[in-house]
């Protein structure tokens, strides 16, 4: 199964656009390893459109495939997957443009509260029906969450909210700071400070929260970490970020060759002219470039797959295009250059240009610009 990303600039006659497409045969089967992996709800995060692969249809695949939560940024991306008729609990954490607590608790998205301030200025809106909130306790992250000398003053609030009938206190959540080391002892820590928030929440009063601490490496690889529920969220695209687990590919991103040449030996390539062929060879220019996601600073490794082969990208990448070495090879226009999609032995991977672009897999998915199109199949 396949779907696609690819532009909406104009490009010679008769060539298909670029595009990355989606296979949510592959998100099913990293939700099933997942789900070996614990005895937890999954809650799958489609956050930044589902890690730049489409947040509906991730989030409609991992539902299929039994992820019982949804996750995202903010209310307005879950009230998009609510109305596109997905209908699981729905959390939404970091809220950067604020909450409509009213809007939260018609569509029943659950919001999580990092501070007494946070708190309040949920309660000040006087929603006529209770929101469902998660108390966000700091765990060794020192970038979200209540910090611990707060949280008596967070669960007085949430104490005095649920009385008021303008909140519930439904979830407890925190983050991991060490997961990616895949080492217990690495997360004993955090584990220690949520068990240490469920015990000040619990002598409070409040029923038993859903708990949840682990994202995409603590399920993976730490079970003590699960609680009552993990974040798979990097995962279900088929990053990894402890390194421990062969996951699914779930993209791949694709364009046609646009021009090709026969070049000399010396000639500068690209802005600068910063390389130079040490050969005759071929080259071919396929219409991608920073603009569309593709790093601009690159290893000479870096590479695309062409009728079965790598082929290395030389010169500089450009906003709009790459040029590629394809040595004695003539390539004609139109035909599709691949550059990347999952494992195959030949194709270049995420994982392949995380390392040639010294960054993560993450930046590689989710910087995929807006002129690739996008589509499912």
């Amino acid at each position: 199964m396949t779907g696609a990303l690819g532009m909406t600039r104009p490009g010679p006659v008769g060539l298909l656009p670029p595009a990355l497409r989606t296979i949510p045969a592959a998100v099913a089967a990293n939700v099933a390893i997942a789900r070996t992996r614990t005895r937890a709800r999954i809650m799958a995060v489609v956050k930044a459109d589902g890690y730049g692969h489409g947040a509906v249809t991730v989030a409609r695949t991992a539902v299929a495939a039994g992820a019982e939560w949804l996750g995202t940024t903010d209310p307005a991306e879950a009230a998009r997957l609510r109305a596109a008729g997905l209908t699981v609990p729905i959390l939404t954490w970091l809220n950067p443009s604020g909450v409509d607590a009213g809007a939260a608790a018609a569509g029943g998205i659950d919001i999580a509260v990092g501070s007494p301030d946070e708190l309040a200025a949920l309660l000040e809106q006087s929603p006529s029906t209770a929101v469902r909130i998660h108390l966000h306790m700091d765990t060794g992250m020192a970038r979200e969450g209540c910090p611990a000398a707060e949280w008596d003053a967070l669960i007085a609030l949430a104490r005095q909210g649920q009385e008021r009938g303008q909140v519930r206190v439904v979830g407890l959540m925190g983050h991991l700071p060490l997961a990616d080391q895949a080492d217990p002892e690495a997360n004993a820590p955090a584990v220690s400070r949520l068990r240490q928030a469920a015990r000040a929440v619990a002598a409070a009063g409040f029923d038993p929260p859903l708990t949840h601490l682990a994202a995409s490496s603590g399920t993976l690889t730490d079970p003590a970490t699960h609680f009552g529920m993990v974040r798979f969220g990097a995962g279900l695209v088929g990053i990894d970020p402890s390194g421990t687990t062969e996951l699914h590919g779930a993209s791949r991103l694709t364009a046609p060759v646009t021009h090709s040449a026969a070049v000399e030996a010396g000639t500068p390539v690209g802005y600068g002219g910063a390389y130079l062929t040490p050969r005759a060879t071929n080259l071919s220019v396929v219409p991608l470039g920073y603009a569309d996601g593709i790093p601009r600073e690159i290893s000479p490794d870096a590479s695309v797959q062409i009728h079965g082969r790598r082929h290395r990208v030389v010169g500089r990448v450009s906003m709009d295009q790459i040029v590629i070495d394809t040595g004695a090879e003539h390539i004609p226009p139109g035909t599709t250059a691949t550059v990347f999609g999952p494992r195959d032995g030949v194709t270049p991977t995420i994982h392949d240009w995380a390392r040639w672009a010294g960054t993560i897999p993450h930046t590689i998915v989710t910087g995929i610009g807006s002129r690739v199109k996008r589509t499912t199949a």
